[in-house]
């Protein structure tokens, strides 16, 4: 498989990639883009406004789009996302839960997947940043 058209560098399948773990990271900002669009939608009590949460859902589609393993820079952009959403969504969840917000309240439950989800993000892009430099330093 060519990168970059004819006489590209050659990328082998995702399975000999030790340590990548990219395509991780592009479903969860994915499914996360989506969990943001649709808590908005039904009204949940999200720490972004209503153009933000747009604005964030599109950030994490194109960032998804753009993650692959030959681009190095495009993971320290995911864990940097990921970073914030875990610090934004994960303080909030706290907030409404100290506030006695049920657990079942539709905005601590889509709050809490938001961390949930961002956290996930952050583990596996840490992951990839750290087999791409033992990748390097192998070499």
């Amino acid at each position: 498989m060519a990168f970059e058209g004819n006489g590209g560098e050659m990328i082998p399948p995702r399975r000999e990639i030790p340590h990548y773990h990219g395509d991780e990271v592009r479903v969860l900002f994915f499914v996360s883009a989506i969990v943001l669009i649709v808590a908005r939608s039904t009204g949940a009590d999200l720490p972004l406004s209503t153009f933000g949460t747009v604005v964030s859902a599109v950030l994490l589609v194109i960032v998804a789009g753009i993650t692959n393993p030959a681009q190095y820079w495009i993971h320290f952009a995911n864990a940097s996302i990921a970073i914030v959403g875990a610090l934004l969504f994960g303080t909030t969840a706290i907030y409404h839960y100290r506030a006695g917000e049920s657990l079942l309240h539709p905005s601590f439950v889509y709050v809490e997947a938001l961390a949930i989800l961002s956290l996930m993000a952050l583990y596996f892009t840490t992951r990839t940043i750290r087999g791409i430099n033992q990748r390097n330093n192998l070499i």
